[in-house]
């Protein structure tokens, strides 16, 4: 049995939009909680708060943001539906179900949840949020957009030889069929959780088709920094990268970095370090896998709230949202992080702090830098909520 999933069907978002003016903001401070209950409440208000900015902003046409990226408005709709008290999925209002009404007005003759582009990032997170719904309405659409997602796994060169570093993987989808780990993950996760499909249907719903899996950890393996597995000759073994993770095989957003022996490594980093752990929890690897244990070390030592590790400032929500669902995942075994220096951490309270305290005062989020769109509030705010939600659990 695999690494077991703690998280609440809470999907993830997809690259990060971006950015604006952060306005008045919350000042909570660590100090000021008196306990979990007392932290859960003030989680509680924030998501309340951030949902009603959500409401408000919705496009009359049902969709959020950019109704050419349906999966903006399924990030949102995931985050409606992921409320904790359950309200909302349980009487859906008509704001939501119009929501849905745009989602399912993007499906494709092939399957796909698109419109002319990114075909699986638009995929994947939609699938994500019809099966928050839990409306059985909405499985054969589901059904043929797993189907689609897993048709986009890419298989160059000799078929089935996984000889090509980016085998096993999928990437964007449509004009971009290069494979990368974000979209890899998005897609696994959406084609995870609807395993369940298979043992669900009828002579009348259409077959399920199967990811080859050992191609796809082959492809999580070809991104990370472990040459004891990652047959890639970039692949490198030095403190500062061992466990982490690139974008793609011999690609790093973070640049790369001069070792002592004069050799160049390829920069890890934070958020697709956790990506990487998401993936290889989706593929089903053991918790004590030394790939997975790797990556964790990594991303323990390399803790931090104040930036995307790496990256600075770009990506940073999506950091957020990442980690929230890759650490939740891990279970006990996550509930304190142990620091290069030995120090133990509580991530869910300090995450939940560091979101309070940089919420607008009406309601919605945003980052100043506007690197993968995290300059929309729309985005920001959905992948805000989804983090504390996924918090909100576990506190």
């Amino acid at each position: 049995m695999g690494v077991r999933i703690f998280i609440c069907l809470v999907v993830g978002c997809l690259l990060s939009f971006g950015n604006t003016a952060m306005g008045e903001e919350l000042t909570v401070k660590p100090q000021a909680r008196a306990s979990d209950l007392s932290l859960k409440k003030e989680v509680s208000h924030a998501l309340e708060k951030g949902l009603g900015w959500l409401e408000k902003n919705q496009n009359s046409g049902g969709y959020w943001s950019q109704p050419e990226h349906p999966a903006l408005t399924a990030l949102v709709l995931t985050a409606f539906m992921g409320e904790p008290a359950g309200r909302i999925k349980s009487h859906p209002p008509e704001f939501v179900t119009n929501g849905y009404k745009y989602l399912l007005s993007t499906v494709q003759g092939d399957g796909g949840i698109y419109v002319t582009d990114l075909a699986n990032y638009n995929t994947s997170i939609s699938i994500m949020a019809l099966l928050m719904a839990g409306n059985p309405k909405f499985d054969p659409v589901i059904r043929k957009a797993r189907n689609f997602t897993v048709g986009l796994q890419s298989d160059f060169d000799e078929k089935g030889s996984i000889d090509n570093p980016y085998d096993g993987g999928i990437g964007y989808g449509g004009r971009y069929k290069h494979s990368d780990l974000s979209n890899t993950m998005f897609a696994l996760e959406a084609i995870h959780y609807t395993k369940h499909l298979a043992d669900s249907g009828d002579a009348a719903n259409e077959p399920l088709a199967e990811l080859n899996w050992s191609a796809a950890r082959r492809f999580i393996e070809r991104c990370q920094n472990l040459p004891s597995t990652n047959d890639q000759p970039w692949a490198s073994d030095d403190p500062q990268n061992r466990g982490g993770f690139v974008y793609f095989p011999g690609d790093s957003k973070a640049g790369e970095v001069e070792l002592p022996s004069g050799k160049k490594a390829l920069r890890s980093y934070g958020s697709i370090s956790y990506a990487g752990l998401l993936s290889y929890i989706y593929a089903d690897l053991e918790k004590n896998d030394k790939r997975v244990q790797a990556v964790f070390d990594w991303l323990q030592k390399n803790y931090t709230l104040d930036e995307n590790p790496g990256m600075g400032a770009q990506g940073l929500f999506y950091y957020y949202h990442t980690m929230a669902k890759a650490l939740a995942a891990m279970g006990a075994e996550a509930d304190e992080l142990e620091l290069a220096d030995g120090k133990k951490v509580n991530w869910r309270r300090d995450l939940a702090f560091k979101l309070l305290n940089v919420q607008n005062a009406d309601g919605f989020w945003m980052n100043e830098n506007g690197r993968w769109w995290e300059r929309d509030p729309v985005l920001v705010t959905a992948y805000a909520v989804i983090t504390l939600e996924v918090l909100y659990r576990g506190l």
